[in-house]
């Protein structure tokens, strides 16, 4: 069994990646990419420890519900929880879904440094939009990248490359109230007009 800890996650989303998605962010992350949007993500501590069967049970569950196309992993870093989250990806696609991988590392640098499950769930992602973010360079022209030296890597054929300019897609923020009365907000980051 694989544990996982995450800093949050939303069954059905329209703006973290193609499609209705399940969004997961993972708690933790070493990169420290100044003007971060999930700065309250970044602190290696426990946050929500949840065995990676039960994020598949919501994954499935949301799929029934929703019709999600597929799972989306952010954070935090989730190449430093790899090894949980290629479990979490290999059922994903067992059951038609898409995976998109948001990472703060290049493929180069994860090719070189083998963090554990980091190549299993490589396999098992359709895109990942990989490198560090950097606040000076605001990318508005593109879908999800957040900064314009980003790189999209289509890992299988599942999307074609170019989506991330999709016009039919937007760049948008969603707003959501729990039931403990907190506003939660996902999406674009930064300002549309700039």
């Amino acid at each position: 069994m694989s544990r996982l800890n995450l800093a949050g996650w939303v069954e059905c989303t329209e703006v973290e990646g193609p499609g209705k998605r399940f969004a997961l962010w993972v708690q933790g992350c070493l990169k420290r990419c100044p003007g971060c949007c999930n700065p309250e993500m970044l602190p290696m501590e426990p946050r929500h420890l949840v065995q990676a069967e039960t994020v598949i049970a919501r994954i499935r569950h949301a799929h029934q519900r929703h019709g999600i196309e597929g799972v989306t992993f952010l954070g935090g870093e989730p190449m430093l929880q790899a090894k949980g989250l290629s479990v979490i990806a290999c059922e994903g696609q067992k059951l038609g879904l898409s995976v998109m991988t948001f990472t703060g590392y290049t493929l180069e640098a994860l090719k070189g440094l083998a963090l554990p499950g980091a190549a299993k769930l490589l396999a098992h992602t359709d895109v990942l939009v990989a490198g560090p973010y950097m606040a000076q360079l605001p990318d508005t022209k593109r879908h999800w990248a957040g900064s314009a030296n980003k790189r999209f890597h289509f890992l299988t054929d599942r999307y074609a490359p170019g989506i991330e300019y999709e016009p039919t897609l937007s760049q948008a923020v969603e707003f959501r109230v729990g039931q403990d009365g907190r506003i939660r907000m996902n999406g674009w980051p930064i300002p549309l007009s700039q």
